[in-house]
């Protein structure tokens, strides 16, 4: 698999330096070891809120993602990562995230209410079942006020020796400076445990380079010299994402220099390029372009077009008969990818005008990767559209308003997850919303309406794009959500003892699934069905807790041959 175009370069397997927030690489400083303690410690306290708060790019998200990953499987999760909503739109996410089906007592204008009361017996129905609800808020500095007051009134349902359900919230400092105002002083009391994740220390931020670099294969000495560690402490002040992004074009540059040991001077043209201090020396490529190539012509452009922003700015032009010179021996190679890959051997000026002629003639099969890059920085933040463009594929048309919002007889109900992984998305095989990190530091929805082994076809409106999966990897943090078809009567959660018409379909479902004959009338849900329906999910590799939701369903009509949208293979 093709990763950046300096993986080889240095005898890498991958690129060490993304910015998307991976488990394989969190270094567990002793600072991130204290805050997975405290995340860990808050799911066994007793409920209430776990505060962990950190500088931009500290590594919250990525120590709330290992959280998750050792949160056992006795807990019901539901993960919030942009919480600028109403306290309606929370709540309604809420449900969703936990697979509560919401009916509004009046049609298509739900109250607090229509959403509480299904929440409140949910959360009763899983402590009865001996199971924990935790509610994970990503980015909380943007809750207001008044939907922070309404987590707090969440938190009031209890047992005599616990509450019902525990909320995590992760932001930066200034969730800190809005839990101490004084209007939220009763929710700032029941904080059962806080941490600030601090910036790395300079021994700590050389580990974390040496640590990530043999993570993605590296062995033997440091491509970065001494003076370069320093260097890049102070440029960075020890916070991973800027170390990430220095050392990612660090590598980059000693790259189209040739150069397997990376100094200061590098490093200093590195800072230059992706801190923005005001001078304006170059438009800086997207993230995801960096971090990936579609394949050995996406690599050989990429690396042509660093090479000529990299060397314009190391030195003045060649002369015009160096020039000349130098793009014949360019034009002579077997490939834009063979005289990259000898530019690092030319002479200086050689290198420069070799790499140019490259770029000049590969430029323009690079530019859709700009284009897609600024189409996604553009695109309206309307969610709403994109549901309602999702919902032809189901031949059905969407309620008006909020097409999320559960009405009597609807066909339909939206699924959420927010910790999901490309091996689910095949795994449901259908159309869906994924959110991509844009090139302005926001989150941009579009629709997922390919999937093949290399690349992805994503869609807003008529435009189309097709992104190689290496691209996707930096962009995507694993939000999707799609539409799914409920049994007729399902509640969320079904219960042991349960019957009706949702317990009668999945009994179903699962006889015809092991070929058996269908159950008589009046199907319970009981223990032997909660059983058959854990062994069902464990085949299919999904969590085998025996709780029938929504991916089980989806997945179940897959295995029946149920008529539903699918991904076309592209």
């Amino acid at each position: 698999m093709l990763c950046v175009m300096y993986v080889s370069f240095f005898g890498l397997k991958h690129a060490p330096f993304s910015i998307a927030p991976d488990p394989r690489y969190l270094f567990m400083s002793e600072r991130h070891r204290e805050a997975l303690a405290h995340l860990l410690y808050g799911l066994d306290a007793g409920g209430g809120f776990v505060l962990l708060s950190g500088e931009i790019g500290a590594g919250k998200t990525t120590v709330c993602r290992c959280f998750l990953e050792q949160v056992p499987a006795t807990c019901h999760v539901a993960y919030i990562f942009n919480p600028k909503l109403t306290v309606t739109e929370l709540l309604q996410s809420v449900c969703d995230e936990f697979g509560i089906a919401v009916t509004p007592s009046i049609a298509d204008a739900p109250t607090v209410k229509d959403y509480l009361d299904p929440l409140n017996r949910f959360l009763l129905e899983a402590h009865a079942q001996g199971r924990q609800c935790v509610l994970v808020i990503d980015e909380a500095q943007n809750l207001s006020a008044g939907v922070l007051e309404q987590l707090r009134l969440l938190t009031n349902l209890e047992t005599s020796d616990r509450k019902l359900l525990q909320i995590i919230l992760i932001g930066q400092p200034e969730l800190r400076r809005l839990l101490a105002q004084p209007e939220l002083e009763q929710l700032a009391q029941r904080v059962i445990a806080r941490f600030h994740l601090d910036a790395l220390s300079e021994p700590e931020t050389v580990r974390y380079v040496a640590h990530r670099l043999e993570v993605a294969g590296h062995t033997g000495a440091l491509p970065f010299d001494r003076a370069a560690l320093r260097r890049i402490h102070r440029l960075t002040g020890g916070v991973p994402r800027r170390i990430n992004l220095l050392c990612d074009r660090a590598l980059l540059g000693a790259y189209v220099e040739g150069r397997s040991t990376i100094g200061r001077r590098i490093v200093d043209r590195a800072a230059a390029e992706v801190f923005d201090h005001g001078g304006g020396r170059e438009p800086r490529l997207p993230r995801w372009v960096w971090g990936g190539a579609a394949g050995a012509a996406g690599v050989a452009v990429l690396a042509s077009l660093a090479g000529v922003i990299w060397q314009t700015q190391r030195a003045p032009a060649p002369s015009p008969s160096l020039a000349a010179a130098s793009a014949t021996s360019a034009a002579s190679a077997a490939s834009p990818v063979a005289a990259a890959s000898t530019a690092a051997s030319l002479p200086a000026a050689t290198a420069r005008s070799a790499t140019s002629a490259a770029a000049s003639a590969a430029f323009s099969a690079a530019w859709p990767l700009f284009d897609l890059a600024t189409d996604l920085a553009r695109l309206p933040r309307d969610e709403r559209t994109l549901w309602r463009e999702l919902a032809p594929a189901w031949s059905v048309e969407p309620p008006p308003g909020d097409p999320c919002t559960p009405g009597p007889n609807q066909p339909l109900l939206c699924y959420r997850t927010g910790n999901g992984s490309l091996a689910l998305v095949r795994l449901l095989d259908r159309p869906g919303l994924i959110t991509l990190a844009d090139m302005r530091g926001g989150v941009v929805r579009v629709r997922l309406v390919g999937l093949d082994a290399n690349s992805v076809r994503l869609a807003y409106g008529p435009r189309q794009w097709t992104m190689p999966l290496e691209q996707l990897a930096g962009l995507w943090r694993g939000e999707f959500a799609t539409y799914w078809r409920p049994p007729e009567g399902y509640v969320a959660p079904l219960v042991d003892g349960a019957q009706g018409p949702a317990v009668q379909a999945l009994a179903t479902a699962l006889a015809r699934q092991r070929h058996e004959s269908p159950p008589a009338a009046g199907a319970v849900f009981d223990a032997a069905l909660r059983a058959r329906l854990a062994a069902f999910q464990f085949a299919q590799g999904l969590k085998a807790d025996g709780v029938a939701g929504p991916t089980t369903f989806m997945l179940l009509n897959r295995e029946l041959g149920v008529t539903e949208p699918r991904l076309p293979s592209e």
